[in-house]
């Protein structure tokens, strides 16, 4: 992509069509390319027939329930997700953004500051982009991660398919081999959001990794457990 705006395409997802328009119109003057839907009824297909940079969703829709709309869409796609809600609720923010999200506006808001999350987001999401494509692969104790694609092969299995706790727990053994990592400290790696204070979903994220990768995952020889502190991956990665 180019460093002009009109190479950006967002979605704006919003039952008021006032609000809807004020948004659409506001960032074409900032030379995006915008498309609007008034529910969430064929988000998935419009995002499959054409490159959307950032979704911005109301949580309120008609017949969809925005939230789980933004899980699914954290699930299949790489989509930047900006919820932009009347909703004040703490509670809802966690929750928008634990399960995908990647930023929350409460309305009323200043449309510079969305304009200024928007251009955040892109930013942050070609970076990622950026590191991933100097370095598509990872391999491992005769595995090997495709970053691009999520998923692992090797010589005697076919592509393993993550969820994206999996992946992204993986890709952060992966990039500390050898290190004690506890369980606190990787809490806030995966998924970069923030999680109730629960380490029993690193400890169930470990467990389907294992499953997955150890020749015994009632003997794992790659991702060990540090008792009292957290795992270590044993593995070299090259």
């Amino acid at each position: 992509m180019t460093d002009t705006n009109n190479s950006y395409h967002l979605l704006i997802v919003e039952d008021d069509a006032v609000t809807r328009e004020r948004i659409a119109a506001y960032f074409e003057t900032e030379n995006y390319r915008v498309s609007q839907s008034e529910d969430g009824e064929g988000i998935h297909r419009m995002i499959a027939e054409s490159t959307i940079d950032v979704v911005l969703m109301d949580i309120n829709l008609p017949g969809n329930d925005g939230l789980q709309l933004a899980r699914e869409l954290s699930e299949k796609t790489d989509v930047g997700i900006i919820l932009v809600t009347a909703r004040n609720d703490e509670i809802d923010r966690i929750v928008g953004l634990e399960i995908g999200a990647d930023d929350y506006v409460t309305k009323p808001f200043n449309p510079r500051e969305l304009l200024a999350r928007v251009k955040n987001l892109i930013r942050r999401k070609h970076s990622d982009q950026k590191k991933h494509r100097k370095q598509r692969t990872k391999s491992f104790s005769g595995w090997t991660l495709d970053l691009s694609r999520r998923c692992l092969s090797s010589n005697t299995q076919e592509n393993l398919a993550l969820t994206r706790g999996e992946f992204e727990l993986l890709v952060t053994f992966l990039e500390h081999p050898g290190r004690t990592l506890h369980r606190e400290w990787l809490m806030e790696k995966v998924t970069h959001r923030v999680w109730a204070p629960n380490e029993r979903t690193i400890d169930v994220l470990v467990l389907r990794l294992r499953n997955k990768i150890e020749q015994d995952s009632h003997a794992p020889q790659t991702i060990l457990t540090v008792h009292g502190e957290g795992y270590l991956f044993a593995s070299e990665v090259y």
